[in-house]
């Protein structure tokens, strides 16, 4: 076990950092970390988690080592908190998800054939349905935490819902939904109800994410992709105005309009 003494090693390990985290946390340690708790970390713990997620969008394993570094600290973390809690140990942490693993894998820890990807869903989500008690559809939709991004959460709730057959049989129909939906928040907006409105949008962006789910692409993704190519033509068409010697808020939005079209196929 590590100790304050200790704390100059060539390489260290996981267990280390448990200590390292722990010391931190006791008495003599440090103030800032003694006083977090689970909920005045949480939004570093997804800070962390998206910061994995860029370095592996930009291919950078380098920084992807030191992000998983980083979330991993925030794992360990929460598990010191609550082996001070009295309620569970990063061990059980680790036992758990090994339980699990081993639980829904039954053609490689045990005598079901699963051949196939598909089939190896097919039979992750029926156990995942009986550890979690899950007897209705619904159970399955609630399942899915309101923490996630609200798009990816409205695709996996499609999804669910799918699999109980409450879904369109063809992309055209989900197309006329945001035919629908579009109207419906032109009517909302006429009348004037800002209740009604955001309900509308909603609707909209939902039916929206249904679109997504048919044509097999990700809308939280492909809206990031959006605003990148927003972001990149703004630039292109901030640095045109520039170089003509002027401020883009004195040109009207026609001629913002013109420039824009004449950068979009050069800046992404």
């Amino acid at each position: 076990m590590l100790s304050k003494t200790d704390f100059k090693k060539e390489k260290y390990s996981t267990e280390d950092l448990r200590d390292i985290v722990r010391i931190l946390r006791e008495p003599g340690g440090c103030p800032w970390d003694a006083e977090q708790t689970h909920k005045s970390i949480r939004n570093g713990l997804l800070e962390e988690a998206y910061e994995v997620a860029d370095a592996i969008d930009n291919s950078d394993n380098l920084a992807l080592c030191e992000e998983l570094g980083d979330l991993l600290l925030q794992v360990v973390f929460c598990s010191q908190i609550s082996e001070e809690e009295e309620s569970f140990t990063m061990d059980d942490v680790a036992d758990g998800v090994c339980k699990k693993l081993i639980l829904r894998h039954p053609h490689v820890f045990g005598s079901v054939v699963a051949e196939t990807a598909d089939k190896v869903l097919e039979n992750w989500d029926a156990i995942k349905r009986d550890e979690k008690s899950q007897t209705t559809y619904y159970d399955t939709l609630a399942s899915v935490p309101r923490a996630f991004p609200a798009l990816m959460r409205a695709a996996k709730v499609q999804k669910r819902a799918s699999k109980a057959g409450f879904d369109w049989e063809l992309l055209e129909d989900a197309f006329s939904k945001i035919y629908e939906e579009t109207a419906e928040l032109k009517e909302a907006i006429n009348g004037g109800n800002k209740q009604e409105i955001e309900e509308e949008f909603g609707d909209l962006l939902f039916a929206a994410v249904n679109v997504s789910r048919f044509l097999k692409v990700d809308a939280e993704q492909t809206l990031a992709s959006a605003t990148d190519k927003f972001m990149a033509r703004f630039r292109a068409v901030e640095e045109a105005v520039i170089k003509s010697g002027r401020d883009m808020k004195d040109l009207s939005l026609n001629e913002l309009d013109g420039i824009w079209d004449s950068v979009k196929d050069t800046a992404i």
